[in-house]
């Protein structure tokens, strides 16, 4: 006979087959009496987890959906499945990255190593089609994310813009997906300032097991905060534009922050930057504003090579729209 609680272990097990047992089928399972079965039954419930109670002949005991999670039991096959379930979310960019991210980090800190070498070779084993951005390292992912939810201070290796490599050493905080990138912010223990770094330019090294209390994040929208050090803080080139549309209509189109200035009801100036000028050329023309350089001659001359290409694709004039 199983001890009490390998027996609610057990128990809870084949409640969640998702199927009616009556207290006789659970007794002959767990090889106990039909009194000992609504016992155990009376303590799965007191730990949370809603076991409904029908009666008559079709009736029986099943595990029912309550108002909180309560703790599941997986197989090796089930978990092995959610875990490779959950790095083909965060793979594909769907929205919930960050929550896959730290569920995956949960499971695998718990799984067998036997059922971390199955997933792995499923990793391996699986190709994916090349995107703009960097391969996507889930193993670096799920250790930043790790040591964001357990608040533990994080050491890695860095490889800066310019190849040169360092190590830091951080109070991780967020995780944040910007188009093909992950970022994280971090407050940085060696120069005492909040610090953006590339999660495909990290290696983590083992974990420190020193505890942080987590800081105040300087801005309320920490995805602003973010994508405002990372615009701003790489840009080489800079310009100030005038745009021929009102602000508010400006800033639901630019979705990343920008300084805006109002000028009328129908004029705004805008700060812009880019490390390629042609490429920030070709993107505000997707504006659908008509746009004037005030500030900016490497912006200017990028607009006038587009100017020239796209004459050159129309036949080097204007055409006639009735032809």
């Amino acid at each position: 006979m199983l001890e009490t609680s390998a027996r609610l272990l057990e128990l809870l097990s084949l409640l969640q087959l998702k199927r009616d047992w009556t207290s006789t089928e659970l007794a002959g399972r767990l090889d106990v009496s039909t009194r000992t079965v609504r016992a155990d039954i009376g303590k799965l419930r007191s730990l949370g987890y809603p076991v409904d109670a029908r009666r008559g002949v079709a009736g029986g005991y099943r595990l029912a959906a309550g108002t909180a999670m309560p703790p599941l039991l997986l197989d090796d096959d089930e978990a092995v499945a959610v875990a490779v379930g959950l790095s083909a979310v965060a793979a594909q960019r769907l929205g919930v990255e960050e929550t896959s991210l730290t569920a995956l980090a949960k499971l695998e800190q718990v799984l067998p190593s036997r059922l971390r070498r199955r997933v792995e070779a499923v990793r391996e084993a699986t190709s994916v089609v090349p995107g703009a951005g960097p391969p996507l390292d889930l193993s670096v992912l799920g250790a930043v994310a790790a040591a964001i939810r357990g608040r533990e201070r994080l050491r890695f290796g860095y490889t800066k813009r310019g190849g040169d490599q360092e190590a830091r050493h951080t109070e991780p905080q967020r995780l944040v997906n910007w188009e093909t990138l992950w970022y994280l912010l971090a407050w940085d223990l060696d120069r005492d300032d909040w610090r953006v770094f590339r999660v495909d330019r990290m290696v983590p090294h083992a974990p420190t097991g020193a505890r942080f209390r987590p800081r105040v994040i300087p801005q309320d929208n920490v995805v602003e905060f973010v994508v405002g050090r990372i615009s701003k803080g790489a840009w080489k080139y800079r310009a100030r534009v005038l745009m021929r549309a009102p602000a508010a209509e400006i800033a639901a189109k630019i979705h990343i922050p920008v300084d805006i200035e109002v000028v009328d009801e129908s004029t705004c100036q805008v700060e812009v930057g880019s490390d390629d000028p042609d490429r920030l050329a070709l993107w505000m023309t997707q504006l659908d504003v008509d746009i004037e350089v005030i500030d900016g001659d490497e912006l200017a001359v990028a607009f006038d090579r587009l100017a020239t290409r796209l004459l050159r694709a129309a036949g080097d004039g204007p055409r006639d729209s009735s032809r």
